[in-house]
């Protein structure tokens, strides 16, 4: 497998991968703040970049039954939360094709360097 191009956001709020850094995420494409993950708070993501998914899994959450798969890090491969690509309660379809990123394995750039 060749080198996989890497996408650097810009602006304010960017979250990166806690271990190596590598950009993830907007603050600006944060749906909501409301969500629990294995390691505590999440925030779902309308959108994110340099992650790769893992296999389908079919999972009993607090909020239904929902086909998702894990994704990492693009860079070193740690896993920072997980995407919806199936919703089975018709209330909750709107969480399809959303992505979820755990606070502990994720981190604001723009905080961590003094940049508001």
């Amino acid at each position: 497998m060749g080198y996989m191009h890497q996408v650097f956001l810009g602006g304010k709020g960017v979250y990166a991968c806690r271990d190596c850094h590598t950009h993830i995420a907007l603050r600006s494409r944060v749906e909501s703040k409301q969500y629990t993950g294995q390691y505590g708070r999440a925030l779902l993501f309308v959108d994110v970049v340099n992650v790769r998914a893992g296999d389908e899994d079919k999972r009993s959450m607090t909020t239904g039954v929902h086909i998702v798969r894990d994704i990492y890090c693009m860079r070193c491969n740690k896993y920072v939360g997980w995407t919806y690509i199936k919703a089975f309660e018709p209330d909750q379809r709107f969480k399809e094709g959303k992505f979820i990123l755990e606070r502990e394995r994720i981190y604001d750039v723009t905080r961590e360097w003094g940049v508001y």
